[in-house]
């Protein structure tokens, strides 16, 4: 049963599943299923042999249930396997290594033979596991619909002395990172992260959020008593637990019971055969599951925008090429849906015209405005409405060089009565010969980096019909990157299987992504630019410092974003310190590595960025000179670009 239902939340994080701790013999599994179920668990953790078991020859695994005591529905949908914790294939003792490595293999046949969905393995027992990487891997290219989970401690003790009276404390991310470049970043490996009662640093924390991350298996040591006697977590833990749920990433209780609670069942957890049970037992865990419920309830819902893109999260996307390329009907309306931005363009042309026409003047003095690229004119709308609200007169050109959103226009221009207002241009405004000056340019030409759709280009030809002491609406942008852990994206471009889309930016919705430092400037433009001089080509080189607590980290590529200056105190954005709030216009642009890089705890990073221009394309090119240098990428716009 669902912890709860949340407006737009559709993930995986809604069903909590509970660890059977003992090995349920005979027909146990399904009693402790039924009984999992009933008590309002989605699913099971459950050992899949008997931990005693050694491999021996001609002997027969000896599993917790046939196939046939449970239905393949079952199967498929309410158990997780759990594979025998006391392998070890890193062992100095040669037969032990020899028996894990079978057993796992065995394992995992009998796993796939039940069509289980996913098996968590058992975590690495050393730093050193490259044996059971390699066993691992071997065993994932044989995969075709089965994950496997990789148990990861969330913090890890390990003790100094033979007494265990002085620890020291592991960064798991580091034997994680290990087994997953082991495993060639494997698409169907994850994590599985054992919670405990102690945390590591928010910083440390916040890397798993760019980790596949599948399952928190949160241990009842974990909780705290609240006044009433009843389990509750600490504020760190329920932090911690709401970006899991935020995540899709979801629950799995484990451990016995350490708080009383009437008419529960202590031998659902193993395989007590002596415990009988009722329709009024409770699980013995259920009062951690309605504590864990009240947490996933208590999230707000997801917001409409966030309702609206959350199929588009962590989607790559080619960006728009809208000088070559004339767009859709679709995506016009897409745009045109985003009233915020619209506002703001109002909000900037009321405050152009104010300063442009004095009220004195304002009865004599008509306003000559240009929309460039006007598109289906919502621009064209904005600017009336500013001119309406402001009192001032205004002639207004619009122009446009796709021939079917002119079709538009001319539309919308007659159904409004505009016609004395505006004149539609269809032509490229770098071609087109104006009659007359601007006062006030109007363009929306920004992408998500601010000039990767080019309005550098595109107003540098535009503002020649631009009177000198003319205004531009936007008058500068500035493009923002961050470096960011990013597992799913760098996957899912991996499966490309070529360099090319390694050297390609892309526009997606960030979700599943560990921000690793604050973002910084790259590139910043100003309209008009009068400059003899000017050029659009621009080299910047940034170091980014990581906070002392993160630890070490895996950057797999750079997250962009933009800030515009509309005019004056006016602005739009995406940068996340001060992004225009409820705007869908634009998603981030991530600029990936061919490679991902790794970052030794308190180790800069520092990275290059060029802006190049040639006579048809507009391209960049990225890379790495520390903490270790990477290849240029995208060098001379071989992969990606943007054409003129």
């Amino acid at each position: 049963m669902p912890l709860g239902q949340r407006a737009g939340d559709k993930s995986d994080s809604r069903y909590c599943g509970v660890e059977v701790l003992d090995f349920p013999a005979g027909d146990g599994l399904p009693a402790v299923l039924s009984h999992s179920l009933s008590s309002a668990f989605d699913f099971l953790l459950a050992p899949l042999v008997d931990p005693e078991y050694r491999p021996t020859p001609g002997a027969v695994l000896p599993v917790a249930a046939s196939d046939l005591i449970l239905s393949p529905s079952q199967w498929s949908s309410h158990i997780v396997g759990k594979i025998s914790e006391w392998i070890d294939l890193d062992s100095e003792d040669e037969q032990l290594r020899l028996d894990s490595e079978l057993t796992l293999k065995q394992e995992i046949a009998w796993a796939s033979h039940l069509s289980l969905q996913a098996c968590v393995l058992p975590p690495p027992r050393r730093s050193t596991c490259a044996n059971y990487a390699r066993v691992v891997n071997n065993i994932l290219q044989g995969l075709t619909n089965m994950q496997l989970w990789l148990r990861i401690p969330l913090e890890k003790k390990e003790s100094m002395d033979e007494d265990h009276v002085i620890t020291d404390i592991v960064d798991s991310w580091e034997w994680w990172n290990s087994f997953r470049l082991l495993c060639e970043h494997s698409s169907q490996l994850y994590v599985a992260l054992d919670i405990l009662s102690s945390l590591p640093s928010m910083n440390s924390l916040g890397r798993w959020f760019g980790e596949p991350v599948r399952a928190a298996i949160l241990q009842t040591d974990a909780f705290l008593t609240n006044a009433r006697g009843y389990p509750c977590l600490s504020k760190r833990h329920q932090t911690l637990l709401t970006g899991f749920f935020n995540h899709s990433v979801q629950v799995i209780i484990s451990g016995r019971s350490n708080h009383n609670d009437s008419q529960v069942s202590e031998g659902v957890l193993g395989s007590d055969e002596n415990h009988t049970e009722d329709a009024h037992t409770r699980h013995a865990l259920s009062p951690y599951l309605d504590y864990i419920a009240y947490l996933y309830q208590r999230i707000d819902p997801l917001p409409e925008q966030e309702r609206f893109e959350i199929n588009y999260r962590d989607f790559l996307q080619s960006p728009l090429q809208p000088l070559m390329d004339n767009l859709e009907a679709q995506t016009y309306e897409t745009f045109e849906k985003d009233t915020v931005k619209y506002t703001q363009y109002q909000r900037a042309i009321a405050k152009a015209l104010v300063d442009k026409v004095p009220d004195n003047e304002v009865p004599t003095t008509r306003t000559v405005l240009m929309v460039v690229g006007a598109g289906r004119g919502p621009l064209v709308r904005a600017s009336l409405q500013a001119g309406e609200e402001t009192g001032r007169k205004l002639k207004v050109y619009a122009v446009e060089k796709n021939p079917n959103a002119v079709i538009t226009l001319h539309s919308l221009i007659k159904l409004e009565g505009w016609e004395s207002m505006v004149t539609i241009i269809s032509s490229d405004m770098r071609c087109w010969d104006a009659p007359e000056k601007a006062d006030i340019l109007v363009s929306e030409l920004l992408g998500s980096f601010g000039d990767n759709e080019l309005s550098p280009e595109c107003l540098d030809g535009a503002q020649r019909f631009l009177k000198p002491d003319g205004i531009s609406i936007p008058s500068s942008y500035t493009s923002f990157i961050q470096p960011v852990t990013a597992s799913k994206l760098h996957n899912d471009i991996k499966a490309h299987k070529d360099i090319a889309h390694f050297e390609t930016a892309y526009v997606v919705k960030l979700h599943r992504v560990a921000r690793l430092a604050p973002p910084q400037e790259v590139f910043s433009f100003s309209h008009p630019n009068f400059s003899p001089k000017a050029t659009n080509e621009r080299y910047t080189k940034l170091q980014f410092e990581l906070p002392q607590d993160t630890g070490s980290c895996l950057v797999h590529g750079f997250a962009g974003y933009f800030d515009a200056v509309l005019y004056k105190d006016v602005h739009l954005g995406i940068e996340p310190n001060t992004c225009t709030p409820n705007m869908f216009s634009w998603f981030p642009i991530f600029f990936p590595l061919r490679k991902p890089i790794y970052v030794p705890s308190e180790s800069p990073i520092d990275v290059h960025f060029w802006r190049c221009c040639a006579a048809t394309k507009v391209w960049y090119e990225w890379a790495l000179m520390a903490p270790s240098p990477s290849p240029i990428h995208n060098s001379n716009g071989r992969s990606y670009w943007v054409g003129l």
